[in-house]
């Protein structure tokens, strides 16, 4: 499928995902593998994009599961249609057959399918179990059987639902909570981390039309001084950069200077007490 790591970069940077090294190579050994790959970093460095771009290089359906308080398997994996099995034994007027019709409402036609169970049928996929962090440890347990035989029981059917092609896994975490090390064990692991500036160029003249060489490089430059500023509450990820970058190209804006910085800061802020530092730190 793809010959080695420097091929699947050059998949990727096609896309308009510029990945670093590591991450090439971690993506790269979980498809030869066929492992789930964990990415775990902070909010805003690409986890969820690299998925998308991910699927979209590898030329297959894209399916995510937004993780949350109280997911659960229901939501995750599949549910009964009850209203439909419940019109069906209605507009069945003999009580014998509609008594013998029972039995038969518990076919594969009458599951609600969710995006795990999605990704095991209509594969090949790439599937994202998006912000895991945010899931009860409940639902890791439902995840074990999934990452590790890629099927789900189904207990009113005979047979299991089993993956004609096992999906591409990949599952993120923001790190708000400790991940069980029995689903860790299970994956492969990268740590994405905030680039550096060259990099960060590098993305946003890949990503935002009509950005300059020179402007790119301001924004990049004054990023890396707002990270590392340990006052900052609400650090700003790429994709802030990126709105940032999109923000001063709409507005025709060509340098970084008081009125260009206050007149987009907003892209870039998250919190209310990181505005002026933000906007000082971007001024350098």
């Amino acid at each position: 499928m793809i010959g080695g790591p420097e091929e699947l970069a050059e998949k990727l940077v096609a896309t308009g995902y510029l990945p670093g090294e590591g991450l090439t190579a971690a993506a790269y050994l979980a498809l030869r593998l066929g492992r789930p790959l964990f990415l775990e970093g902070a909010p805003g460095v690409g986890k969820t994009d690299f998925a998308r771009k991910l699927a979209q290089a590898l030329g297959m359906a894209y399916i995510r599961l937004q993780c949350h308080s109280g997911l659960d398997a229901s939501q995750a994996l599949y549910e009964w249609n009850f209203p439909q099995q419940i019109l069906t034994l209605r507009a069945i007027d003999d009580r014998a057959e509609r008594a013998e019709m029972v039995d038969r409402l518990y076919a594969p036609k009458y599951l609600l399918r969710r995006p795990i169970m999605r990704a095991l049928q209509d594969g090949p996929a790439v599937l994202l179990i998006d912000e895991i962090d945010r899931a009860d440890d409940e639902f890791e347990a439902v995840l074990l059987q999934v990452l590790e035989e890629y099927e789900i029981t189904v207990p009113e059917l005979e047979d299991p639902v089993v993956a004609t092609v096992p999906p591409i896994v990949l599952l993120t975490s923001n790190r708000t909570r400790d991940v069980h090390d029995a689903l860790k064990r299970r994956c492969l692991y990268h740590w994405i981390d905030h680039p550096q500036p060259r990099e960060e160029e590098q993305i946003l003249r890949l990503r935002v039309a009509n950005l300059s060489e020179q402007l790119a490089s301001a924004i990049a430059e004054g990023m890396r001084r707002v990270r590392g500023d340990p006052k900052v509450n609400k650090v700003p990820g790429v994709a802030e950069a990126l709105d940032f970058a999109s923000a001063l190209v709409a507005r025709e804006f060509d340098r970084l200077d008081e009125t260009t910085v206050r007149a987009t800061v907003s892209t870039v802020v998250k919190d209310s007490e990181d505005r002026e530092r933000i906007t000082r730190r971007l001024l350098g």
